[in-house]
């Protein structure tokens, strides 16, 4: 709980006084769009493992 509470905060402090609102509303969406994504790529990966895929 401890990790993901500094992760809300490096979070939040990154986009604090960022500047003009169009750039802050811009960096918020590549940054969910780009957890997102990894977490796609993360599930992707464990069920190749968990399926047996052959990784040659």
């Amino acid at each position: 709980m401890k990790n993901l509470l500094l992760v809300k905060e490096i979070y939040l402090e990154g986009f604090r006084n960022l500047g003009h609102i169009l750039i802050k509303k811009y960096f918020k969406v590549f940054a969910w769009f780009s957890f997102v994504m990894f977490f796609i790529v993360l599930y992707a990966f464990v069920y190749r493992i968990a399926t047996g895929f052959a990784f040659d």
